[in-house]
């Protein structure tokens, strides 16, 4: 007798190659500025006088850059890893288990608000330096989209800067 040969449903072979993908894809390391703060009580440093709240915020800055460097570096390690993986090897997809520091960062920059919003509440001068600082950075941003966007619409015989 002859075996007859089953095919498998192809609608069910799809759905689970969809949920492993998604499984993958959300086992990456998110980029740092993407993580958002997490809630800290600004009353934990009702405490402090404007200095100790100025060397409390370069401290958690400090502890914020390193981090965020390593969470960069993880999220850059797991999307190199899913590419080469989902396009030549699938086994370095198991490479992408890293150390990734979401919670950490996000409690470090909830600490850091907290921080800047003690400041603001006791009217310290690190507060106007932390909006200055932030209204620059802005201002650099939209220069730069600014002169991004006078090159894309510049006409292409003629030079973008005159």
């Amino acid at each position: 007798m002859l075996k007859q040969v089953t095919r498998k449903n192809p609608v069910k072979a799809s759905i689970a190659h969809i949920v492993a993908a998604s499984l993958l894809v959300s086992a990456c390391s998110s980029r740092s500025d993407t993580i958002s703060a997490q809630y800290v009580s600004p009353l934990q440093y009702q405490s402090y006088d404007c200095n100790q709240i100025r060397m409390e915020m370069q401290r958690v800055g400090r502890r914020v850059n390193e981090v965020a460097g390593v969470q960069d570096s993880e999220a850059t390690k797991d999307s190199v890893a899913m590419g080469v993986g989902l396009v030549l090897f699938w086994p370095a997809l198991f490479f992408m288990i890293g150390k990734d520091q979401e919670q950490e960062l996000s409690r470090l920059k909830g600490e850091f608000e907290a921080l800047e919003q003690a400041a603001i509440q006791k009217e310290c001068n690190v507060a106007n330096e932390i909006s200055e600082a932030r209204r620059l950075q802005e201002n650099r941003k939209a220069g730069s989209r600014s002169s991004e966007n006078k090159k894309s619409t510049a006409h292409p015989t003629q030079p973008a800067d005159r």
